[in-house]
């Protein structure tokens, strides 16, 4: 039989237990990681122009946000890591580092031509496409495509077989080359705002050798098909993932581009 005292005992070792227990069970049930620090450096991540799933059906919620919180910040992160020990690069635009790579320090330069890339490129994607996009252009760049392709129907072929053909990951773009609109895919991060970083020996009108960079090319339209952009809807099925991404180019943003490039 329990004594007077043993129940007050109990009672007070009781209590006290309850007292705690909240934060016990908070402390066992919050396994959530801690949310990652900011990225520190000149360079942000801008935010997305829409929801994650905005683009539903064609692109879905969890890949955009993966897409966009993990690869796009993993790249302004570590372009701000490698630009961290130059500081004259610190205070260059993404656009500037990308068009005089050449003068990177070649110890960095890798770093800066795949994460500046990285981040330059998808911060144009995300504006490329629309939960209202699709159909085709009009106006200006409606005429600049069927000067250059013959028609809309023969530029999205050809778009699309650039798209599909690119050997692992890379992009596809439509540029303007001077006043002509080309298709070309490019590897990995690398922007046509980079100048060729393998110059090409041509000759003048006396014979002579000379060395020439091919200029920047300012992009109107990408598609990026590296795998982390489509794999978990449409797993190796790459050439889906681009029939359903014509559904949500950002025409009107496109038009822009080429008003302001073509200027």
């Amino acid at each position: 039989m329990m004594t007077r005292r043993q129940a007050i005992k109990t009672t007070a070792l009781a209590s006290a237990a309850l007292a705690v227990l909240p934060g016990a069970i908070a402390q066992t049930t919050n396994t959530a990681a801690p949310a990652a620090a900011a990225p520190t450096g000149p360079f942000t991540l801008p935010p997305l122009p829409y929801a994650y799933d905005a683009l539903e059906p064609h692109i879905d919620a969890q890949t955009m946000q993966i897409h966009h919180d993990k690869h796009h910040a993993a790249y302004v992160a570590n372009l701000n890591k490698a630009v961290a020990e130059i500081p004259y690069l610190r205070i260059i635009t993404v656009e500037g580092l990308l068009q005089t790579l050449e003068r990177t320090p070649e110890n960095f330069r890798a770093a800066v031509r795949n994460n500046g890339g990285g981040h330059y490129n998808h911060s144009l994607f995300w504006q490329m496409m629309s939960k209202s996009g699709g159909g085709e252009p009009k106006a200006e760049l409606a005429k600049a495509i069927e000067t250059s392709f013959g028609n809309f129907a023969g530029f999205k072929t050809k778009f699309t077989d650039a798209a599909t053909k690119v050997f692992g990951s890379g992009w596809a773009w439509l540029v303007l080359d001077g006043k002509e609109l080309k298709i070309e895919s490019l590897p990995n991060q690398d922007s046509p705002i980079s100048p060729s970083l393998q110059p090409t020996e041509i000759n003048d009108s006396m014979g002579k050798k000379l060395t020439t960079i091919h200029p920047s090319q300012p992009p109107l339209l990408g598609l990026d098909v590296w795998e982390h952009a489509y794999y978990l809807k449409y797993q190796n099925k790459r050439a889906d993932y681009i029939t359903a991404w014509w559904n949500v180019v950002n025409w009107d943003f496109v038009a822009e581009r080429y008003a302001k490039s073509g200027s």
